[in-house]
Parts: structure tokens; sequence; C-alpha cells
């Protein structure tokens, strides 16, 4: 869908979403004061005949039971509208959270469009050479990333997991991306490798991959970076 199109539709249900907020406000306001009104409206005829009054009076036994019966629990049980609104309410709750999903993915495509984007991830196979500390990114000698890693971090991609380290603009044409790791080497050395490599940004959006391998027939880390075209 044409972003104009999805930032019409998404300012849409948004204005529908807070117009339906508003009468769930109003429905809560109104619902409790008309309970007050009903009451007052029943007492009006009581007090109006005090004669009627005075006999039942004399049989207060017969009217306690009748309180504790069908009519006591009903008297108690939340009114229909009151569920009505529970439901439109978690209803809105999940249309706000849809909202923000599609607002997210909009303001990427707004930041990042595919003619000028340029995705960076980082994967790693390694086990026994290198520890990952760190990974400093630059791109036409400007420094873009540097992210310091947990352990807990590092521990996923050892796992097989990918990380998107950084997303950003670039123009069409030939530029270079140098990256900078560091950790833990062979024997617990403090260990620092680069990689560069040269690539076309064309008109779609690109992808490259920061990849750690282990080498092991020299016992050395690997580190390459991947274009994938």
């Amino acid at each position: 869908m044409n972003s104009k199109y999805r930032v019409v539709s998404i300012f849409a249900r948004a204005a529908l979403l807070a117009g339906a907020w508003a009468a769930g406000a109003a429905i809560a306001a109104d619902a409790p004061a008309a309970a007050p009104t009903a009451t007052a409206a029943a007492a009006a005829p009581a007090a109006a005949r005090p004669a009627a009054a005075t006999p039942s009076a004399a049989t207060p036994a017969a009217a306690t039971p009748a309180a504790s019966g069908p009519a006591a629990s009903d008297a108690n049980a939340p009114p229909a509208d009151f569920k009505t609104l529970d439901q439109e309410v978690q209803g809105l709750k999940k249309d706000v959270i849809d909202l923000n999903k599609d607002l997210f993915v909009l303001e990427e495509e707004l930041l990042f469009p595919a003619n000028t984007q340029v995705a960076l991830y980082v994967s790693m196979d390694v086990g026994t050479f290198f520890a990952l500390d760190s990974v400093t990114v630059k791109i036409d000698n400007k420094e873009v990333k540097n992210y310091l890693y947990t352990a807990r971090e590092a521990d996923a991609l050892l796992k097989g997991g990918v990380q998107q380290i950084y997303l950003g603009n670039l123009k069409v044409g030939k530029h270079e991306l140098v990256a900078f790791f560091t950790g833990k080497g062979p024997v617990e050395r403090d260990y620092k490798r680069g990689a560069t490599i040269s690539f076309d940004k064309g008109v779609g959006a690109k992808y490259l991959e920061l990849k750690i391998t282990d080498r092991v027939a020299k016992h050395q880390p690997e580190f390459t970076i991947k274009d994938w075209e």
C-alpha cells in the first residue's frame, strides 16, 4: 500500500478510536448517576403514603426472607451495560496495539525508504577462538555504529541468532564499509580485528552481513562481510 494512503488510513483509525474512547467514558460517567435517580423516584411514592407503611412494620419477618432470594443475587450482579463497556474497552486496547505496530512499520518506511535503505546484520558461528565484546562500523570513513554486547546478547548470537546492528540511508553509488570486532581471542587474549568491503548501492535496499566464524586450520577467528545482492 502507498505510504500516503497508509498515513490517511492510520490517522482515520486513530480518530475513530478517540471517538469510541470518549463515548465509553460518557457511558461510564452516566451509568452510576442513573441508580440514585431511580432510588429517589421509588422513595417518593413511599413518602406520599405514610399510613399504608404503618401496618407493614408489624410483619418484619415476612420481608426478611425475600431479601435473601434470587432477587438479591440479581441485584449484586453487574449490569449488562458495564459488561458491554468492558468488552468494548478490551477491543479498543487491541486496536491501539495494532495501530502502534502499523505506526512503527510506517515510521521505518518513511525514515528508511527502500531506494536509499542499507541494513547491516551480525551473525556468529564460533565457540572456541573468539568471544565477542563490541563491534564498530564505519561507512565511507564515518562511524555510524558502535555497539557493546552483553553476555546474554553474545550468547544469543552463538546459538544462531542474527542481529540487525544498523539501519540507515545511502545514496546510489559506490561505498566502503569497515567493521572492527573486539573481544577475547585464543588463550583469553584481548583481540581486535577488522574487515572491509566495497559495494555498489543500487535503487533497491542493500543488505550486508558481518560474519564471525572459527577458522579451525589456523586456530583463529575469521571475520568477513557478505553482500546479499
